[in-house]
């Protein structure tokens, strides 16, 4: 990666700590592009499969606005909206779902593998739970060298009923670990509803059954959420060990490209779209007279034709080659 490159992403994540209004043009530009990626599988140009985020946008950028370059990411396949919330760009975002060589892997990872470690993204999981224990061992890395960095993992409620998940927040409690664990709870693990495969209401007490401080955040409100997951960053910064949030959140789209999730009962993406984030947190600055109506207009505007640059960009740029295939690869 290029010093220049370096640069952009790592200003990115700063625009969004620093500024509200930097969090609401995230949030949109998430959406957007998760909305782009959609429409380019319907047109034949992505190969594979893709999974996209709409709906979860302020768990992305609650997270992205609470952490540093320094600290490290692991995202599961539906990792589109926290690459973007961490600096990825989305013409590197867009390239990589396409193969492109402008993508942030090369185009060789594609979907479900993003990756930047100038930022502290690992390369994003399509194992359910993978990247917990993967955090844990990043965690314990932070912990033997006395650094100050933290360790998150992003992921489903699915993710909590496999075995690693157990065994990594057991492990974090026992050596009290600098990790956060992030669990994106939609209700939906890939096509099952939670109540079909899950015996408890509340995650946290799985969390709290390690003697673990666990809460619960409205993962629609992007306040709530930078709030959450700050407070959290910084307990294990200052040594206080490892935290479990559940962020109570909702996906608008099916798991993957061809799920039209006829599944839902009648109503519950309506409620679900009635507290849309984007939409919640733009009537609140404007509320606060942080922008107007107009201003949030035009921000839509904007950042549509922001995405239609990164779409060009991404599309003019050559696909993956073999030779960078194998360039990594070593042998004796």
């Amino acid at each position: 990666m290029t010093n220049e490159r370096t640069e952009s992403v790592v200003s990115r994540r700063e625009e969004i700590i620093s500024s509200r209004v930097s969090r609401l043009e995230r949030m949109m530009e998430i959406r957007l592009v998760e909305d782009r990626i959609q429409d380019l599988f319907a047109r034949g140009l992505i190969s594979g499969t893709t999974h996209t985020s709409q709906g979860q946008e302020a768990v992305a950028v609650g997270l992205g606005s609470s952490t540093r370059p320094t600290d490290v990411v692991c995202c599961t396949y539906r990792g589109h909206g926290v690459a973007l919330a961490l600096g990825i760009r989305p013409a590197s975002v867009l390239g990589e779902v396409l193969g492109r060589q402008i993508g942030c892997m090369g185009g060789l990872g594609g979907s479900m593998h993003l990756s930047d470690p100038e930022i502290g993204l690992l390369p994003t999981f399509a194992i359910v739970g993978a990247g917990v224990p993967v955090a844990v061992g990043a965690a314990l890395q932070f912990a033997v060298k006395k650094s100050d960095g933290v360790a998150v993992s992003v992921f489903g409620d699915g993710s909590t009923n496999i075995g690693g998940f157990h065994e990594g927040l057991n492990m974090a409690k026992v050596w009290n670990l600098p990790v956060v664990f992030i669990c994106e709870n939609n209700l939906y693990g890939e096509y099952s509803p939670i109540a079909s495969t899950t015996a408890v209401t509340d995650l946290t007490k799985r969390a709290l059954s390690y003697d673990m401080t666990a809460e619960v955040v409205d993962g629609q409100d992007v306040d709530a959420t930078h709030a959450t997951i700050q407070n959290a960053v910084a307990r294990a910064r200052d040594g206080g060990g490892p935290t479990f949030i559940e962020a109570k959140t909702y996906r608008y789209v099916g798991h993957s490209r061809s799920d039209q999730a006829t599944y839902r009962p009648d109503g519950e993406l309506d409620a679900w779209l009635a507290r849309d984030p984007i939409e919640l947190f733009a009537t609140s600055l404007v509320a606060s007279g942080e922008l107007s109506l107009a201003d949030v207009d035009a921000m839509r505007v904007r950042q549509r034709e922001l995405i239609d640059v990164a779409e060009e960009a991404a599309l003019a740029s050559p696909p993956g080659s073999i030779a960078q295939m194998f360039a990594h690869v070593l042998a004796p």
